[in-house]
């Protein structure tokens, strides 16, 4: 289940789709609903896609036009309380790009995570010493400043708190590349020290942990990607790049990435397996 104070992230989509859905219903265009509101066609579309958050009386004014009952009128006041709260990640803005902001506030009421890393240890389950030299070995091509890479660790960490270690945990599961476990940030003891962590993390009762060893079938020729599902509400794929990131919520789109990690998954090693190989990098990490 959904945590139950919910994100302000995923209460804005909602209130934006919901809103469509009712104007939809109503066989009503966006540009009549704007022309019998007194708006711009523009802002009708900016609400639906939750890029402008409406006002207590926009919400009025629409529930009118689309001949909204009181129950539902109710529904969509309660999203837009919600939705004007405060998500924890808004506290790292300054340091964060807006994508991964956005991408923080919808996954924090996934239900189930599955995430595809063939470079690195994906960030949910990096250490506080690997997290800062991935960072670091970032700043040959972008500028962030010291306080941004102390801001950006802090924030990985407490995503990590927020999202795994949470009452009401989202199903985790995660391939990762056997490259992501040999390619190495910082001193060798990171590596050790990140490799256990793994090990560790993999028993939690929500995380599914499995390896795609280099020397079998690589089914999916893609980068990393995170498939996020909610309750009552459309999975999103986020696919970041190396300066922007873009959300993937196309269905058919979406099931093309599933299908990719069923695949991916089904090529790797279960998680037995890939604890024992785990191991073998700890181990070879210690010389």
């Amino acid at each position: 289940m959904p945590s139950t104070q919910g994100s302000p992230t995923v209460r804005r989509l909602r209130l934006g789709q919901e809103l469509r859905l009712l104007r939809e219903r109503r066989k009503i265009t966006g540009a009549k609903a704007a022309k019998e509101l007194g708006w711009s066609p523009s802002k009708v579309s900016r609400i639906e896609a939750a890029k402008t958050m409406p006002s207590a009386d926009d919400i009025k004014a629409m529930g009118q036009l689309y001949r909204t009952g009181e129950e539902k009128l109710d529904e969509l006041f309660g999203l837009l309380r919600d939705a004007d709260q405060r998500g924890w990640w808004e506290d790292y803005e300054d340091a964060l790009p807006e994508e991964y902001t956005r991408f923080l506030g919808l996954e924090a009421e996934a239900i189930v995570q599955r995430s595809w890393e063939p470079q690195v240890v994906t960030g949910l389950l990096q250490t506080e010493e690997y997290a800062r030299e991935v960072i670091l070995a970032t700043r040959g091509i972008t500028r962030i400043t010291h306080s941004g890479v102390r801001s950006r660790v802090e924030a990985r960490l407490d995503r990590q708190q927020r999202v795994l270690r949470r009452p009401d945990p989202p199903e985790f599961q995660v391939v990762l590349d056997e490259s992501a476990l040999m390619r190495r940030f910082g001193e060798p003891s990171v590596m050790r020290a990140q490799m256990e962590h793994l090990l560790e993390s993999s028993l939690l009762p929500n995380v599914s942990l499995r390896v795609l060893p280099l020397d079998s079938l690589h089914p999916v020729n893609t980068g990393a990607y995170i498939h996020l599902k909610f309750a009552g509400f459309d999975d999103v794929v986020y696919l970041e790049h190396l300066y922007t990131a873009h959300f993937v919520e196309d269905l058919e789109r979406v099931a093309g990435y599933e299908a990719a990690f069923d695949h991916l998954r089904s090529e790797a090693l279960d998680e037995d397996e890939s604890r024992v190989l785990i191991q073998r990098k700890a181990m070879l990490w210690q010389r």
